[in-house]
């Protein structure tokens, strides 16, 4: 086993659904990652399985107790002696990106937590050594979508996920640029033709051309990209 992703989640139902689809669950068919959700509920030592409370110093909305969650971590910690990288979605974190994604993908084991209500008891994160990580600059309901995001995207990376490794550089992101435009059969769709360049089988003038298209996207769309890149040739065009 290369990667083992535990998510602690309200709704595992929601998990096991992603996890049974698509490329993760290829994934862990090949033995290659394995991702398990923890009802937080059953860590409760409540009948009512309590598992929130209402903000001190008051406030709207209600927070998720540390107690269940630091049961959780522990409990996923002795099953699998070993000291995970433990991230929590939350919106007040770092913003996830390819370059995460790929670090991530490196780690043995990660704990995903995922956020809800009005967040989470501070003390868990100090007490769990956790990293608060967000998907975005907006709001949901509950971090199981955060989490089924940040697992496919550091699934796809590991080594031999994939079918053909490669397509991993043609990605968006992968070196701080957008990817350039794709194009398939038919050659001629109302009017409108392949690049001649893609189908003149010389390869360097194909890599050139979508290389330039890359940039000149990324510059039209996201041109902070470009500030943030140390790649020489994204500097010099």
């Amino acid at each position: 086993m290369k990667l083992r992703i535990d998510i602690i989640t309200l709704f595992p139902e929601l998990i096991r659904c992603f996890a049974e689809t698509a490329i993760v669950k290829r994934a862990q068919d090949r033995g290659l990652v394995f991702i398990k959700a923890y009802n937080l509920r059953a860590f409760s030592s409540d009948r009512y399985r309590t598992v929130d409370d209402y903000p001190y110093g008051g406030g709207p909305g209600m927070v998720l107790k540390p107690e269940p969650i630091y049961r959780a971590v522990e409990f996923i910690k002795g099953i699998t002696d070993s000291q995970p990288r433990v991230l929590i979605t939350s919106p007040q974190g770092r913003v996830f990106n390819q370059s995460l994604a790929e670090n991530l993908s490196l780690c043995s084991h990660v704990i995903l937590i995922c956020g809800r209500y009005q967040g989470i008891d501070q003390r868990v994160v100090e007490l769990c050594q956790g990293e608060e990580i967000s998907v975005g600059d907006y709001i949901l309901s509950g971090g199981e979508l955060p989490a089924m995001i940040i697992t496919e995207a550091i699934t796809r990376l590991v080594p031999e996920v994939l079918g053909d490794e490669e397509s991993i550089h043609f990605d968006s992101f992968y070196d701080l640029i957008l990817g350039p435009p794709q194009y398939t059969r038919p050659r001629i769709f109302k009017d409108k033709e392949v690049p001649e360049v893609l189908t003149s089988g010389n390869h360097s003038l194909i890599e050139e051309w979508r290389r330039k298209e890359a940039l000149r996207k990324t510059r039209l769309v996201r041109p902070d990209l470009l500030e943030r890149s140390n790649d020489e040739v994204v500097q010099e065009q």
